[in-house]
C-alpha cells in the first residue's frame, strides 16, 4: 500500500519560467534513464524477490524513485507556468506567444500538447514505454543491470546541471544526481552479498574458452591490457585458431529425414542460378552516363 505524503522530498525552487529547459528535463520523467523507468524497474523487481533483504532494498528504492518523479514532474510544471497561463489566456500577441513557448528551445510539446504539465514523454516527444526495463529475474543480472540505470541516470543530470544557471534547479538536480550515487552504492553491496555472483546463473562457463580473448579486429589500434593479457587470458590472434574453435570443420549441418533431404534437392534444383547466363537487366536498358559498365546493347 502507498501512502502520498504532499511535502517533497526536495524543495522546487524555480527563479523564473523557461518552457525550453521543462522539454529538456522531461528527459529524466518519461525517458529511458528517468525517474519511471527507475522506480517500475525496482518495483516489478522487487515483487519477484524471495530474498527478504533485496526485496526490501527494491521496495524502498523504487518508491524513492517515484518521489524524484514528483520533484522533476513539479520543476517542469513550474518551468512552465508562465506560458501555460498566457497560452490559455491568449493574453499576448501572437508573436509574443510563439517566442515565449520557444524559450531557449523547442518546446511545443508541454505547452501545445500537455497544457504545461508534465509528460510522460522524453525530451524529444518519444512516449514513455516499457520496453525501458530491462529486467530478466536473476538478481545477479538485474542488479548489474540497476546499477548502469543509475550510471546513465547520473550522466543525465550533470548534463541537464550544465545547462542551466537556474540555482534552485541546480540544487534539485544536484540532490536528484547524489541520490542515483547512493543508489549504485546499496545495488553494489546488495550485488556483492551474493557469493558467488560470476556469472550470473547456475550453470558455469566452458572452460576452454572462459578464459581466451579473440583478437578479431587487427590492424593500427590494437591495445593490450587487463582485458585482453595476463594470467586470466589466452590471448588468440593468429586467423586459423579463431575459425571453427570447437574443433569441427566450421560449417553448419542439420540432419533430415529422406523426404526432406528430397524436397531441399527439388528446391535447390529449381532455384539454381546459371553462372554463364548475362540476361539484359533494366539497369542495361537504363543506363545512361556514370552507370560503369552494362551489357553492350544492340
Amino acid at each position: 500500500m502507498f501512502m502520498h505524503n504532499k511535502r517533497l522530498m526536495y524543495t522546487v525552487r524555480v527563479a523564473e519560467p523557461n518552457p525550453g529547459l521543462a522539454t529538456l528535463l522531461l528527459e529524466q520523467f518519461g525517458g529511458p534513464q528517468g525517474e519511471l523507468a527507475a522506480a517500475m524497474r525496482y518495483f516489478t523487481q522487487a515483487l519477484a524477490e524471495e530474498d527478504p533483504g533485496r526485496k526490501d532494498l527494491l521496495i524502498d528504492i523504487a518508491t524513492e524513485e517515484l518521489s524524484h518523479l514528483e520533484v522533476i514532474g513539479s520543476i517542469v510544471a513550474m518551468l512552465n507556468r508562465g506560458a501555460k497561463g498566457e497560452l490559455a489566456e491568449a493574453s499576448k500577441s501572437e508573436a509574443e506567444l510563439y517566442m515565449s513557448l520557444n524559450n531557449q528551445g523547442e518546446s511545443h510539446t508541454t505547452s501545445i500538447l500537455y497544457g504545461g504539465g508534465p509528460a510522460l514523454v522524453n525530451s524529444a516527444g518519444v512516449p514513455w514505454t516499457a520496453a525501458y526495463i530491462d529486467s530478466i529475474g536473476d538478481p545477479a543480472c538485474d542488479l548489474r543491470s540497476n546499477i548502469a540505470a543509475e550510471s546513465r541516470a547520473k550522466i543525465v543530470y550533470e548534463r541537464l546541471i550544465n545547462v542551466t544557471d537556474d540555482p534552485g534547479i541546480k540544487e534539485a538536480l544536484g540532490f536528484l544526481m547524489t541520490r542515483e550515487v547512493a543508489h549504485q552504492k546499496s545495488f553494489e553491496k546488495a550485488l556483492y552479498s551474493i557469493e558467488p555472483n560470476f556469472p550470473p546463473g547456475k550453470i558455469p562457463a566452458d572452460p576452454a574458452f572462459a578464459d581466451k580473448y579473440y583478437n578479431l579486429s587487427q590492424g593500427e589500434g590494437d591495445a593490450r591490457g587487463p582485458w585482453n593479457e595476463g594470467e586470466q587470458w589466452d590471448f588468440v590472434d593468429t586467423q586459423e585458431d579463431q575459425m571453427a574453435v570447437d574443433g569441427g570443420d566450421g560449417s553448419a549441418s542439420v540432419k533430415l529425414s529422406a523426404a526432406q533431404k528430397k524436397t531441399i534437392s527439388a528446391m535447390a534444383e529449381r532455384l539454381a542460378s546459371d553462372p554463364a547466363s548475362n540476361p539484359v537487366t533494366g539497369a542495361d536498358l537504363g543506363a545512361g552516363p556514370g552507370a560503369g559498365s552494362t551489357t553492350p546493347m544492340k
